[in-house]
């Protein structure tokens, strides 16, 4: 069976080896990224470079974007040559993170504009997921628009859940990065706690592995923490305090959310300190020090 033409929106830490990892799995992709240079390996591995989002819904079966935010989505989606200037796509999927209100409206305005569909699916592992295609995707959209999505997910995935209506993945996303924040939080926390007080900073991964106080983020994190090297990041501070900025947001009311004050206000603190872009791993920066 002939695999649909794939259009990807986005080839920055994310984007790029997800587009790598759909190539490898035999689709034809065309790519598009603001700053065209960053497209240039994902072109070098067999992609084709659109010059605009209209021109590469034009050739695409399903459009696929990862942007930094909602307004990067929308100015894609929306703006000038935009995708809802288009017929084609049956569907649009995608793995960009925000608020879930402003997914609903979004996939509302597209369908009306040219009856492409929209699965909003954020997905969760960082770069290092991203480059061996074991993400995990939590989705929300029609059962319909699932059916046909889900299928060219599993490339880039080991998990793809369908969580309900739109807005669905974008909300699970959040309750995701409660307690990832909050975990890189604690991992800066405890890392610059066993150097203040002698303990080797660089064996707490194998120390407590497999126990109550391992995770995915602290065996990531701890060592880049504890030797200060914050070169190829996972994922940036921004990105992160972004996310948590919008959980507070949609939590204003209806849910506390102490522990998740005190994480972006570290991480406020990194932004302050110049980290903004750099590797979330710098959040442990601001403790030093702070006694």
């Amino acid at each position: 069976m002939t695999k649909p033409r794939i259009g990807y929106l986005g080839t920055g830490l994310m984007g790029l080896p997800m587009v790598m990892n759909l190539l490898k799995a035999g689709y034809c992709v065309t790519v598009w990224n603001r700053t065209a240079d960053k497209a240039a390996p994902a072109v070098d591995a067999g992609a084709t470079l659109a010059a605009t989002p209209a021109e590469l819904a034009r050739t695409s079966d399903i459009v696929m974007c990862c942007l930094t935010s909602a307004p990067a989505v929308e100015a894609v989606v929306f703006g000038a040559d935009g995708i809802a200037s288009v017929t084609g796509p049956q569907i649009l999927i995608d793995f960009s993170s925000m608020d879930p209100g402003l997914t609903i409206t979004y996939g509302e305005r597209l369908r009306a504009a040219n009856g492409i569909g929209w699965i909003d699916a954020p997905v969760s592992g960082g770069t290092p997921a991203a480059s061996a295609g074991t993400l995990t995707v939590m989705t929300g959209g029609t059962e319909e628009d699932f059916k046909t999505a889900a299928p060219h997910i599993e490339p880039l995935s080991q998990r793809v859940t369908h969580m309900g209506p739109a807005g669905a993945g974008q909300m699970t996303k959040l309750v995701n990065q409660i307690l990832s924040g909050g975990i890189m939080a604690l991992t800066a926390e405890a890392v610059n706690f066993a150097k203040a007080t002698g303990v080797d900073a660089g064996k707490l991964t194998e120390a407590l592995a497999g126990g109550f106080a391992d995770s995915k983020p602290f065996q990531l994190l701890a060592p880049r923490m504890a030797a200060e090297n914050f070169a190829d990041p996972l994922g940036t501070v921004a990105m992160m305090l972004k996310d948590l900025d919008t959980v507070a947001a949609v939590a204003a009311n209806r849910a506390a959310l102490p522990l998740t004050t005190a994480t972006r206000s570290l991480m406020r603190q990194a932004v302050d300190m110049g980290h903004a872009e750099d590797d979330i791993s710098t959040i442990v920066l601001p403790l030093k020090g702070q006694t």
